[in-house]
């Protein structure tokens, strides 16, 4: 017997996407391009609604 949701369960899409920010393990922040960091960027922060660290835990957030 099969599970209904596996009838209409699908994989993840996986999307292309440019992150503006790169972690600095210095500071421990993500920081832009530019040396600011991305936190304090409230167009970012209106565009992404958070910046999310890639350096450990993917529930961490540097605001």
């Amino acid at each position: 017997m099969q599970p209904f949701a596996l009838n209409y369960a699908r994989p993840a899409v996986e999307t292309e996407a440019v992150t503006p920010y790169v972690y600095d393990s210095g500071l421990q922040l993500n920081v832009l391009f530019d040396g600011r960091i991305a936190a304090s960027d409230q167009a970012l922060l209106r565009e992404l609604g958070t910046t999310t660290s890639t350096a450990g835990s993917k529930t961490h957030f540097d605001d």
